[in-house]
């Protein structure tokens, strides 16, 4: 890290970004982070642009040091939303101990950005001169990216590799791979009656499915890493009447792309033929992102990242993680991509969510080494 850096100065302006609720669903937060953030890339030499992708969301924003440019050497990908309702910091703004920092979206990932911005501060002229550069913060990560998913892979399509700033696992490992997902929320109708004097004439909504949640049971590939689970239930009225609606809303994992596909398939399939005669099924896939697998390019990004992390001895491994992230998108487009280049920490999603303050100035080190060695 360069002699400028400032822990206290770091922390400060973290705090600034963790202490605005700014959940998927808060647009007004999201404009506020993206208000805090514009300056700060602004006062490196960079040129910032909004986006608004959708009437419901909150902005994005593209930073890049060549505003004319058609391609780029390098695609620093973030995101500025967490997962958090309106009211989360004022239960539990961030702070911080010796060791650790705490607080919504420290790690996941307000940490990661700023880890962006002082590794292109660290950057000379002539460093930054020579790359054509651009960071996309998005507004909808926490919720699969739904509005700003084809403004990213633009960006993408134009990037010779994407370096994706979500935080680096506590043991320091950095993220090679990552599953892909599916959120499915499928609807069952039936016919309602009453369940003492007309039973006969109802038509089971929950019976379709519990069928259902066993077949989907039975679609788990443990070898393959292929993994579904029937997370939420919800139908009735009343113990006395047969439920004419029930829903289950479905998560789906998966390492291979093509067999996700497939489940989809017969999903719809199955739809097509309920296992209650009278009953009528609605599949409706919320949310999907391919996996993340990678290529021969990866590979020698993989061992550069290597050799700079190994010249700082950074304790490090690469790690293929289960949860998705916006590279799932932009690796799925062919484009090189690994993640895990923000400080180290843990507990994403939970008020335990910690980020490490000794892996901050060697995350952001390797972060800007790797950037001069492109």
């Amino acid at each position: 890290m360069t002699q400028s850096f400032s822990l206290n100065t770091y922390l400060e302006q973290l705090a600034q970004l963790v202490n605005i609720d700014c959940g998927s669903h808060t647009p007004e937060g999201i404009a506020k982070v993206a208000d805090v953030l514009t300056p700060m890339f602004e006062a490196i030499g960079f040129t910032v642009t909004r986006h608004q992708p959708h009437p419901e969301s909150g902005p994005c924003l593209a930073i890049t040091n060549k505003p004319d440019a058609e391609h780029y050497d390098v695609m620093l990908s973030g995101h500025m939303d967490t997962v958090f309702p309106v009211g989360t910091v004022a239960e539990r703004p961030m702070t911080f101990d010796q060791e650790k920092v705490y607080g919504p979206g420290a790690t996941d990932m307000k940490s990661g950005i700023l880890s962006a911005l002082y590794a292109l501060q660290a950057l000379t002229d002539d460093e930054r001169s020579r790359l054509a550069i651009v960071v996309v913060l998005n507004c909808d990560e926490e919720i699969g990216s739904i509005y700003s998913r084809e403004w990213l892979e633009g960006f993408a399509r134009k990037s010779r590799q994407v370096l994706v700033c979500e935080a680096s696992r506590p043991t320091g490992n950095l993220i090679r791979s990552r599953k892909g997902n599916a959120k499915y929320e499928i609807e069952f109708h039936g016919v309602a009656s009453h369940a003492g004097s007309a039973l006969a004439e109802g038509v089971n909504a929950i019976y379709e499915l519990s069928h259902w949640s066993l077949a989907i049971k039975g679609m788990v590939n443990l070898e393959t890493g292929t993994t579904m689970n029937v997370g939420v239930i919800e139908g009735g009225m009343a113990v006395n009447v047969v439920p004419d609606y029930a829903k289950a809303t479905v998560d789906l994992r998966f390492w291979n792309t093509d067999e996700a596909e497939a489940i989809h398939e017969k999903l719809l399939a199955m739809a097509e033929t309920p296992f209650e005669a009278g009953a009528s099924v609605t599949v409706n896939r919320v949310t999907f992102k391919p996996s993340m697998q990678p290529s021969d390019d990866t590979e020698t990004l993989i061992k550069l990242v290597s050799e700079e992390a190994e010249k700082l001895n950074i304790v490090y491994g690469w790690e293929d993680a289960g949860g998705g992230s916006d590279g799932n998108f932009t690796a799925a487009l062919g484009t090189p991509t690994l993640d895990g280049f923000g400080p180290m920490g843990a507990g994403f999603h939970s008020d335990k969510e910690y980020l490490l303050i000794d892996s901050i100035a060697p995350r952001i080190t390797l972060l800007a080494n790797t950037l001069r060695r492109l």
